[in-house]
C-alpha cells in the first residue's frame, strides 16, 4: 500500500521519513506519493497509450512501469550505450501517431573505441518498435561523424520532442568544447530538427550553407537537458545548464544563435570571468535565467485538468537542489515562478500523466518515480 505524502498550502518545510522528501509551501493542495521504486538513475519518461510508462535508466536499461507501479525487467534490444559520466541511455519519446505506427525514439551516448581501445562517445538518436518486452525494427536516425566523438564524459544533452507537424527535435550539448556551440560544421551545442524517419527537412535554416550540419535548427547552446513543445502556443522551449550560474530557459526559434559561450550570465567554476558579455547583437536573450544555477533537467508543460491552476504552466526540474518549479508564461514572456516541491534527491524529469497527475523522476537515494495527486485523492 502506498503511503501518500501530504502537501498543503502554507506548510513550512518538513522532512518526511522513508523517502527524504520535504514539503514546501504552495497555493495548491496535493500529495506526493511513490509510484515506481527501485529504478537505477531514471532519466526520461513517456506514457504509452494504455497508461503504462516507459522509463529510461541512464545506466542503459529501458523499463516499462505498469499502471500499478510495477517495474518490468529490462527491455531487450536497447542499443549498447556508453555509460560514462553524464552519458548513457537518455531520453525516450513516442511518435505522435504511435497508436498507428508503433515508433518510439531514444537518445543515448553512442559508444565507439578509439585507436587506443578507449571508449569514446557522442549523442545519437534511434527509433524502434516495442514488441512485448523487446525492441524490434531498430533504425539509427542520427549518428555524428566519428571525428567528433571524444573521451569527455559530459554535455551530451539530450531530449527529444515532436511538434504539431510531426517534426522531430533533439538537443545535443557542446560536449565540453564550448567554442563548438558557435560552429555550424559540427553538431555540438545545437537543437536539431529532422523528419520522423531521419530525413533532413528542406526548410531547415542551414540546408544550403556549405559545410553546415543540415539538421541544425538553432545553435549557441551549452548543455540542453530540457526540451518541450507548447501545444497551445505552438512554440519550442529548452532549458540548459549554464556554467556556474546562468542556467537558461529559452524560446527556441529557427536559425537563431543563443550565444554560448560568447554571452552568458554565468562564470567559470574557479570564479573567474568566463565572458564580459551578457548580451550581444545577433544573439538571443534567455526568457529567464537562474543565477546561482539550479542545474535544470527535464521540463514539461502541464496539459492535464486535474490541477486547473497549473494549466499551461511549465514545470522545470532542478538537479542541484532537488526542486520542481512551476514557471508561468504568457505568450512567450515569463511572468513568474514558484517552488512547488523539494526533495533530498535530484529531480531529473517531469511529465503530465494521462490521469492528469504530475509524474517526477528522482535520482539519488530514492531512485524512483513519484507523482503529485490531489490531496483528497
Amino acid at each position: 500500500m502506498r503511503t501518500p505524502f501530504i502537501h498543503r498550502a502554507l506548510l513550512v518545510s518538513l522532512a518526511l521519513a522513508s523517502f527524504g522528501y520535504a514539503r514546501v509551501a504552495d497555493e495548491a493542495a496535493f500529495q506526493v506519493e511513490p509510484f515506481a521504486l527501485g529504478l537505477d538513475s531514471p532519466w526520461g519518461m513517456a506514457f504509452l497509450p494504455d497508461g503504462r510508462l516507459l522509463v529510461t535508466e541512464r545506466t542503459g536499461q529501458l523499463r516499462i512501469v505498469g499502471t500499478d507501479g510495477a517495474v518490468s525487467e529490462p527491455v531487450a534490444g536497447v542499443p549498447d550505450v556508453c555509460v560514462c559520466g553524464q552519458g548513457g541511455l537518455l531520453d525516450v519519446q513516442l511518435h505522435p501517431q504511435y497508436a498507428q505506427n508503433g515508433w518510439l525514439y531514444l537518445s543515448y551516448a553512442d559508444k565507439k573505441l578509439n585507436d587506443e581501445g578507449k571508449p569514446i562517445a557522442f549523442t545519437a538518436i534511434m527509433r524502434a518498435r516495442l514488441s512485448g518486452n523487446a525492441l524490434t525494427d531498430q533504425e539509427t536516425l542520427f549518428q555524428a561523424p566519428e571525428a567528433v566523438y571524444s573521451e569527455r564524459e559530459y554535455h551530451f544533452g539530450s531530449r527529444i520532442v515532436f511538434d504539431d507537424e510531426g517534426y522531430l527535435y533533439f538537443s545535443i550539448g557542446d560536449r565540453g568544447v564550448m567554442e563548438d556551440a558557435q560552429r555550424l560544421d559540427v553538431p555540438n551545442g545545437k537543437i536539431h530538427r529532422l523528419h520522423d524517419d531521419g530525413r533532413v527537412p528542406a526548410d531547415n535554416p542551414f540546408v544550403v550553407q556549405p559545410d553546415a550540419v543540415k539538421s541544425i535548427w538553432s545553435y549557441g547552446h551549452r548543455n540542453p537537458q530540457g526540451l518541450q513543445w507548447n501545444r497551445v502556443t505552438g512554440t519550442l522551449w529548452n532549458t540548459e545548464h549554464g556554467p556556474q550560474g546562468g542556467d537558461e530557459l529559452n524560446h527556441v526559434r529557427k536559425g537563431l544563435n543563443f550565444g554560448w559561450p560568447v554571452i552568458s550570465y554565468g562564470i567559470n567554476y574557479d570564479n573567474t570571468v568566463l565572458t564580459p558579455f551578457t548580451s550581444k547583437d545577433g544573439m538571443e536573450q534567455p526568457a529567464t535565467h537562474w543565477t546561482p544555477s539550479i542545474a535544470t533537467g527535464g521540463i514539461a508543460f502541464y496539459e492535464g485538468d486535474t490541477f486547473p491552476d497549473w494549466k499551461g504552466s511549465l514545470f522545470v526540474t532542478s538537479l542541484k537542489f532537488g526542486e520542481l518549479r512551476r514557471v508561468m508564461i504568457e505568450g512567450t514572456t515569463v511572468t513568474g515562478q514558484e517552488l512547488i516541491w523539494k526533495t533530498a534527491g535530484r529531480i531529473r524529469d517531469v511529465e503530465t500523466g494521462p490521469d492528469g497527475y504530475v509524474y517526477v523522476a528522482v535520482e539519488g537515494a530514492e531512485q524512483s518515480i513519484v507523482r503529485l495527486v490531489p490531496a483528497d485523492a
